[in-house]
């Protein structure tokens, strides 16, 4: 977490999940509460989005089954439907070469889709460095490791902005060489220890340097994606923030816990509605939360206890 962050929750249980002193096993009282499906549903769900997602891009070269050709940057479904990470094409496009036609379909309907949902869902519930990043916040946890600090998260913007430097500069898509997203995808298909070598040093950044720095501080990316969803329709509330408990469980498992403080706390006059672009839209927040205080909603819904 950055340190304006840390600066804004104050004191209190909120503050000890944040600053590494966070619950052993957020959502135990979910689970007494509400049971445990309810207290896990929305993991559930995005593991199975993630899992999902990457079989179908395995089962071509795996299997011979081509629904899906290609992979997370860009792709060809059922051999009609293009998607092409806008990321990317911003990369192809500052490189100065000419993309084509399916790749600029592809790009604008992935951003329509982002713009509305939320652009950093795609890092929540596509994205599979986001189980290692979650691997990683949950080894943390278990170990009680509370040393080390997230850079600003104003560096992954800044190393977006270095990045279409470079290709502008190199005249090459330069991010797709160290990207973890698609070397872990090429790690699953072909293996080779480089590959796999991303993904770990993924993990051991979250886990002994930066918790939750990689995609939360890092990753140009999910810069990206941020930045379309920015306005995005789809948004998670504290609608009940008055029956909060403090006990801390809803930020142990955020991905981008100063997000939550505003809303949950009326922060500087905010409403219920967790309107920052860094929010991932996980979810996990309504799954650990034992009195539900929060729910999935729109960003015009203002209504709170």
């Amino acid at each position: 977490m950055s340190v304006e962050g840390t600066r804004i929750l104050g004191t209190g249980p909120a503050t000890a999940a944040v600053a590494g002193r966070a619950p052993l096993r957020p959502g135990a009282d979910a689970v007494q509460a509400k049971g445990w499906w309810r207290a896990h549903r929305f993991l559930i769900l995005r593991r199975s989005s993630q899992f999902g997602i990457l079989l179908l891009f395995l089962l071509g070269p795996w299997a011979g089954w081509w629904i899906v050709k290609g992979n997370l940057s860009s792709s060809l479904t059922l051999g009609v439907l293009p998607l092409t990470d806008p990321f990317v094409l911003a990369q192809v496009l500052a490189a100065r070469h000419l993309p084509e036609t399916s790749a600029l379909i592809g790009a604008a309907l992935v951003v329509a889709f982002y713009a509305g949902v939320g652009g950093r869902v795609y890092c929540s519930w596509v994205c599979p460095v986001n189980v290692v990043a979650d691997a990683a916040a949950w080894l943390r946890r278990r170990l009680r490791i509370g040393t080390g600090r997230a850079p600003r998260a104003g560096l992954r913007y800044a190393l977006l902005g270095a990045v279409l430097m470079a290709c502008a500069i190199t005249g090459q898509i330069v991010w797709e060489h160290v990207n973890p997203v698609s070397m872990t995808q090429r790690a699953l298909i072909f293996g080779g220890s480089i590959a796999w070598g991303a993904a770990a040093a993924v993990f051991l950044f979250d886990l002994l340097v930066a918790p939750r720095g990689w995609c939360g501080h890092v990753c140009p990316m999910g810069a990206g994606y941020a930045l379309i969803g920015h306005k995005s329709l789809l948004r998670v509330s504290a609608r009940h923030a008055s029956r909060c408990n403090d006990c801390g469980d809803c930020y142990a498992v955020c991905p981008e816990p100063q997000v939550i403080v505003g809303p949950l706390k009326g922060k500087a006059g905010a409403g219920p509605v967790i309107d920052a672009g860094a929010c991932t839209n996980c979810a996990r927040c309504i799954d650990v939360c034992s009195l539900d205080v929060f729910s999935l909603t729109h960003r015009f819904d203002t209504r709170k206890d």
